[in-house]
Formats: C-alpha cells, structure tokens, sequence
C-alpha cells in the first residue's frame, strides 16, 4: 500500500481489503495524522475488521477524547465494552452518535451494558432530536431486551417522535402491554398526537404486545383494501395464516406497479398462504445484480425475503452469489456510511444464501397453513375500539 490516503480509498471501496489496509487506516485514526480524519470515519464503520486492533484503538480512545466518537463506535463495532465509559461520556456531553445507520454499530454491545446509557438519552430535556431517533431506533432492534426502558419511551407518544416509540413499544411485545390503551388509540385515531402513518403500527404494536390480532387485522387489511397498501402488508406478512381472510387481496397487489408494494405483497402471500409458487418469481424480479444501494429499490428487502422461503427460493442462489463476490462494495452510499450499509447488504445475501442451502438439505418449518377465513370477517375499525376505554372489553 503506497500511502495512508490510499488505504482509506481501499477499505472504502472494496469488500475485501487486505489487513495491512485496515493496519494502515487504524494507524492513521489513532495517531494525529493529515489522513486521521478520513481514517476515523472508516474505523468507526469497521466492525470486525479491526477487532485484531481493539487494544491499540481502546488506547487512543483514552488519549484522544476528541475524537471519542469514532473510536468508541470502532470498539462498539466488535463488542468491546471499552467503549461504554466514552459512549456514557458523549451522551452526559450531548454529543451521542446521531446517525441512524450508525445504530447498527452500538448493536453489537450487549443490550444489558448499554440500556443505561440509553435511558439517559431519553431523558434528556429537552430531548434532543436526532440522538433520540437514533436510541430508539437501537431500542426497537434490541426488542425485548428494551422493556426496562418503557418508562422512558411511553412519554415519547406525545411528541414528534411518536412513530419511532410504536415501533418500539411492538418490538418489546408483551411488556408493552400496559400501553395497550394508548396503542388501541393511536390505531383508531384516537390519540391527539395520531397522524395518517400512525394506525397501522401502532394496530400491529398493540397485537404484538396484547397476544390480541382484532384491531391489527382490522385496520391493516382495511388499509391494504383502501390503495394504502403497502403500509400494511409488512404488518399482515407478521401476522401470518392469522390474516388469511385478506389473502387474495394480497395476490392481487403482487402485480401492482409500485415495487416495494410488489415485494411485500409477495412476502405478506407466502407468510399468509405458504405458498411460494406466485411469490418468488416476483421477488426474484426486484434482485438487481447492479443495484447500486439507491434505497428507493427494494433489493434488500427482496433478498431477504427469498431467504426466508429458504429451499424453493433455489433458483436465486445462483444471482444471489453472484453478487456477494463483487470486489466493489455499492457506490451509491456516502463515504461515511458506505462501509456500513455495503456490510448489511453483504449479511443479508450470505444469511440468505445459507438459510436456501441449509433449508435444502433440513427443510425448515413452512408457516402454519391458512386457517379458514371468519365468517363474520370485518372491515374497518370494529366498534368496540372506538367506545369508552372502559367499555373495550370483550
């Protein structure tokens, strides 16, 4: 490697770099170098591609705490609880990571070490915007493991950050039923702070945390009958055989001209019917072997799908290794998140390609089969939702 600049340029651009790429661009980010800014930004998207480097970077860490947020995401990245002491640090400071993308980074520490710190975040008054996102983003990904912070995210309902803390409060599951009230609100419209993107998460919030489909099923298959509809087919894909009455519905939107509709439609059909015959043929038709990362297409998610068909969605694997052994990592991303979002779509192929072949030689279990639809099937919000708290039960 001829220079510093030149090994930043390498880890940047290409998936596999040799070590001595990364030694240099370590070098660089913990010693005060021209190149350590440039160098900081990659470290910090690492991962475990610099773990054999987390002692050196802990040790910067400790000597350099102006530059404590790139190298306490790099030791994040591998797991190292050394970077708790300056991610508690930059959060008492104000200057906690604020990117969303960056959230999968502090995912590798453990959800117990880090909660904490998390808390204090949403604390902060007045919150601070971008930071909040951001923990509650970390928050909806730990699931369960967030329910010590309901105290904390229930007062977020009432505010601009409302959508994030639905998503939340669906992901912690039962714990979240002390909510459910609120939930079955915002679901109906109910809620003062409720907008037009609020109903159908926070109907799905309120099954995942109640055990109870109603509402769910009600107002996201009302949205998926309405034109709204790929608002609420990931929220029927999770619900599964529960929301067979909405099936054909579904199947016709596969053929919708919107893509993402059309991913999600075929996924939402499989998870309801176990059917894949009409649904990976539509999936297999958004894996561009070109995409650049333009999140307006959704190639990921179309992946990720097939992955989860496991052994019928054989016809993809060939494509799908194709494009995992591409030296290039996308070109779309900014530099400062390209590591991050190329090393996601990387997971996301190698997960799928094994879960095709280990479901191929050990078929995993295929979604309970459809039961029969309702013969008192609804449509709407049903009444007993939009009457006095008091009266909600059944």
């Amino acid at each position: 490697m001829r220079s510093t600049g030149s090994a930043v340029k390498a880890v940047v651009r290409y998936r596999r770099p040799g070590p001595e790429c990364w030694d240099a661009v370590v070098t660089a980010a913990c010693d005060d170098t021209r190149h350590s800014w440039d160098a900081a930004k990659a470290v910090a998207q690492a991962g475990s591609a610099v773990s054999v480097h987390a002692d050196r970077i802990a040790k910067a860490l400790d000597q350099r705490p102006g530059r404590g947020d790139e190298l306490a995401s790099a030791l994040a990245g591998v797991g190292d609880l050394r970077a708790l002491p300056a991610l508690r640090r930059l959060a008492k400071d104000g200057h906690f990571p604020t990117y969303r993308t960056h959230v999968r980074v502090l995912a590798a520490l453990p959800a117990a070490e880090l909660l904490p710190t998390m808390q204090a975040v949403l604390r902060q008054d007045p919150p601070k915007y971008h930071a909040s996102i951001s923990v509650l983003e970390l928050l909806a990904r730990w699931g369960p493991a967030s329910a010590a912070a309901l105290p904390e995210v229930l007062p977020y309902l009432e505010g601009p950050y409302a959508y994030d803390a639905l998503r939340v409060l669906g992901r912690i599951g039962p714990a979240a039923a002390v909510a459910a009230d609120r939930l079955a609100d915002f679901a109906t419209g109910r809620a003062p702070r409720a907008r037009r993107h609020h109903p159908r998460l926070a109907a799905w919030a309120h099954w995942r945390a109640t055990g109870d489909p109603t509402l769910a099923l009600d107002v996201c298959g009302a949205a998926v009958g309405s034109g709204s509809a790929s608002h609420g087919l990931p929220f029927l894909a999770d619900l599964g055989p529960l929301a067979a009455a909405h099936a054909e519905t579904v199947r016709g939107l596969m053929a919708s001209p919107g893509a993402w509709t059309r991913v999600a439609a075929a996924h939402a059909y499989w998870r309801i019917t176990a059917d894949v015959e009409p649904a990976v043929p539509v999936l297999l038709a958004e894996v561009d072997p070109q995409w650049t990362g333009l999140p307006a297409l959704p190639t990921p998610e179309a992946v990720r799908h097939l992955g989860e068909i496991g052994a019928p969605a054989a016809a993809s694997a060939p494509m799908l290794r194709r494009i995992l052994a591409a030296e290039e990592r996308l070109s779309h991303p900014y530099e400062s998140v390209r590591i991050l979002i190329d090393e996601a779509y990387v997971r996301t192929l190698a997960e799928a390609l094994a879960r095709i072949g280990a479901s191929a030689d050990d078929p995993a279990a295929a979604p309970e089969p459809a039961p029969e639809p309702s013969p008192e099937a609804r449509r709407g919000v049903p009444g007993r939702w939009l009457r006095p708290r008091g009266a909600r039960t059944r």
